[in-house]
């Protein structure tokens, strides 16, 4: 079991560039299923999430190399509609190959989806809306049969905003023949992102505002796409600054899509310069509270930012109040970030972060993906040496993050149990035959 040893108290200092968006990645390696050719997309994350959909993509008959960043994918002899249940129950994002899978062929036999227990996440949205359009749903358990026995294209109104729901109907709508319309859609930067790769590939996928207008074409060729830089990355690097008092410079930030969140670091008393793509923040000695700050979909707040957030605030002057509206069970990190001596009370779907001088150091136990990034931001503003347990849910969303905060200053280590055993028992010999 690999684990993180972090020794806190250094002020971050330094420059880092951001890697592709983990949210939109799925979706966009998920849309190759579409394609009768070979696409090329540039900025992918090597992100435990993304090689477990490679490995889907692959067992459906893609072929699938990869060169850095770049991912080539050629879904041309795609022909099996079958994912098994163990893939299926790694991560959330897996109910995307629903769209895809019957968009291309008309028939996806699955399992209900996995992912970070952050809440019940119910797909009955991405079903009654694909019903809908003409999808036959049968039931059996966790496992889904579908088939598409006639497609329909017709203005769909969602009853929420929602990321996935939004993706699963644009990836189904694509190549069926007229026009769908989706009222109170999704409207975070990867819904425009997925919409961008399509239109690459040949299609007519129109994001405005809240409404969505696929146009259907006959068939996708192949494209090229650069996935947009990670915008949940570049909120918790802010946040990890501001916990520890550093000055920082983001590479290849988006600013329209970090907008949401930069009242909050204002009001913590941070300074933010903005020259092109490059984002400074200069954190004060000690925090100020914010008054509240409450999730909701884009253009609000990211639910995804808040669990580095509250880390942050745990040493603000002040008591600061976080309202999650978009997962209810967001805050299970928080009896773990309390670890650190932070003072966190949880009432219902409201977080009251009472701030305290210092934080101490703590063994704990990531919960989830972005919980787990809180951890992190917590032991870095900590006095003394960690150690973060069940990094697998921090893989899932960060590449190699104990290289990027090593190249800000930051004493954190990747460890290995196993390798650690071994070396302490050549010690333990050593001692003994000398």
């Amino acid at each position: 079991m690999n684990y993180f040893e972090i020794t806190g108290g250094n002020s971050l200092n330094g420059e880092v560039r951001l890697h592709g968006a983990k949210n939109s990645a799925l979706p966009i390696l998920t849309a190759a299923v579409l394609v009768k050719g070979q696409c090329v997309i540039h900025n992918c994350p090597d992100l435990s999430d993304v090689r477990k959909t490679l490995e889907i993509l692959k067992s459906l008959g893609c072929s699938v190399e990869q060169n850095g960043s770049t991912v080539i994918i050629d879904a041309a002899d795609v022909n099996k509609c079958y994912i098994d249940e163990s893939s299926m129950r790694k991560m959330r994002s897996s109910i995307l190959f629903l769209g895809s899978l019957l968009g291309r062929l008309g028939k996806a036999d699955l399992y209900l989806p996995g992912g970070c227990e952050i809440g019940t996440r119910p797909i009955d949205m991405h079903l009654n809306a694909l019903m809908e359009l003409g999808a036959c749903f049968n039931e059996n358990g966790s496992y889904l049969s579908c088939t598409v026995k006639n497609p329909q294209c017709k203005r769909i109104i969602l009853p929420f905003a929602s990321v996935g729901a939004t993706e699963n109907i644009i990836l189904y709508s694509v190549l069926q023949e007229g026009t769908t319309i989706i009222v109170n859609a999704a409207r975070e930067p990867e819904i425009q992102d997925l919409a961008d790769f399509i239109n690459s590939c040949g299609g007519s996928v129109i994001v405005s505002n809240g409404e969505v207008q696929i146009n259907g074409v006959k068939a996708l060729h192949s494209g090229e796409h650069t996935i947009i830089p990670d915008r949940i990355l570049a909120s918790t690097y802010m946040s990890a600054c501001a916990a520890t008092a550093g000055d920082i410079i983001i590479d290849d930030v988006k600013p329209t899509h970090l907008a949401p969140v930069f009242p909050y670091f204002n009001e913590m008393g941070c300074r933010l310069y903005l020259d092109n793509r490059r984002l400074r923040i200069v954190a004060p000695k000690r925090l100020k509270r914010v008054r509240k700050v409450t999730t909701l979909p884009f253009p609000g707040f990211p639910t995804d930012s808040q669990s580095p957030l509250v880390a942050a605030l745990t040493t603000a002057r002040g008591t600061s109040c976080i309202k999650e509206t978009i997962f209810e069970n967001r805050f299970r990190y928080v009896s773990e970030l309390n670890r650190f001596g932070a003072d966190i009370e949880i009432n219902d779907n409201l977080a009251l972060i009472n701030g305290v001088r210092q934080l101490q150091c703590a063994d704990v136990f990531a919960t989830d993906l972005r919980g787990g990034a809180a951890l992190i931001v917590g032991a870095l503003a900590a006095q003394g040496t960690s150690k973060i347990y069940n990094i697998n849910f921090i893989d899932r969303g960060y590449e190699a993050l104990e290289k990027s905060f090593s190249g800000l200053n930051a004493d954190i280590k990747r460890i290995n149990d196993e390798e650690r055993e071994k070396d302490e028992s050549i010690k333990e010999c050593e001692k003994i035959c000398s």
